[in-house]
């Protein structure tokens, strides 16, 4: 469905786990030398690209990719407890399907299940030029 060498998701460590039938997917991304800011905590732009990651993914697994293709259009995120190592889990669920826009909502966890981060991510669907 989508390759994952030489892309963000390789260089952070994106692992996409599942992506369901009705558009959720879940993913995980390690808390790392990769991940993290300068101060030691997982960067809030390595969980906006999970986000964003998870969102493209499950939107594009609800249209047809040979004449229909997904783009993050807007995204915004809540960054609620910080971390330091360890996995983050991140699961997006669509909130809205339309024809020309879907709205994802995405809770990113820590092992525990506690929440680290949540947004809601806007994903165009563009038809392909031929």
């Amino acid at each position: 469905m989508f390759e994952i060498n030489n892309t963000l998701m390789e260089a952070l460590g994106i692992e996409i786990k599942e992506v369901k039938a009705d558009g959720t997917c879940i993913a995980t991304m390690p808390v790392d030398h990769r991940t993290r800011q300068p101060f030691g905590y997982l960067h809030g732009g390595a969980s906006v690209a999970l986000a964003e990651t998870v969102s493209s993914l499950g939107a594009a697994s609800l249209v047809d990719l040979q004449s229909e293709a997904v783009f993050g259009q807007e995204i915004n995120a809540n960054h609620i407890r910080s971390k330091k190592d360890g996995t983050v889990t991140a699961i997006a669920t669509v909130i809205h399907k339309g024809r020309t826009s879907m709205v994802y909502e995405t809770k990113i966890l820590d092992e525990q299940e506690q929440l680290i981060s949540i947004s809601r991510c806007t994903i165009a669907v563009v038809a392909k030029r031929r």
